[in-house]
């Protein structure tokens, strides 16, 4: 580890902690999404969609866009300002690799169903193996869910680490 400065350690400190911060707030939003409004509109598709349809319904595509983008930026920062702790940076870049991927696969398959599932909620007529779909939608979300949460729950000891440095 190069030479660290006070100076240096609090602002490695400080992005760590927001970004961790917003990593369980994104979680607790994740699971109040997963436990309260997923089983809604999978337990009678396309009938429950409307939850999902925008302006009609309990549209959170701006809430995730908004606080996604606000963590990433925080977790960069945070990389940023770890940097040169070495032990703290290589932890920070496997965790947001494994983040990223997650995302990419959020982005790939989840995202893309939701906005399927919506435009069946304007036009039923398009619906095709809805139970199907939803339940492995549902089964799925469970296990990305499940992986964000161990995400952020390896960033801990990162903590611990990073502030046990200034004794």
């Amino acid at each position: 580890m190069e030479n660290i400065t006070t100076s240096y350690l609090t602002r490695a400190e400080t992005w760590l902690s927001i970004s961790v911060l917003l990593y369980f707030l994104m979680n607790g939003a994740q699971i109040f999404e997963t436990l309260v409004l997923v089983p809604k509109w999978v337990d009678s598709p396309p009938h429950n969609f409307k939850l999902l349809a925008d302006g009609k319904g309990a549209t959170l595509k701006t809430f995730w866009i908004t606080l996604h983008s606000i963590h990433e930026i925080t977790f960069i920062l945070a990389i940023i300002f770890c940097w040169k702790i070495e032990p703290v940076r290589n932890w920070l870049l496997i965790l947001f690799s494994l983040h990223f991927a997650v995302r990419v696969w959020t982005l790939a398959y989840f995202a893309p169903n939701i906005i399927d599932f919506q435009k069946v909620a304007e036009n039923p007529s398009l619906a095709r193996d809805l139970v199907k779909r939803t339940s492995l939608w549902q089964a799925l979300n469970y296990v990305r869910v499940a992986i964000y949460l161990l995400i952020s729950l390896g960033l801990i000891p990162l903590c611990i680490k990073l502030f046990s440095l200034r004794n």
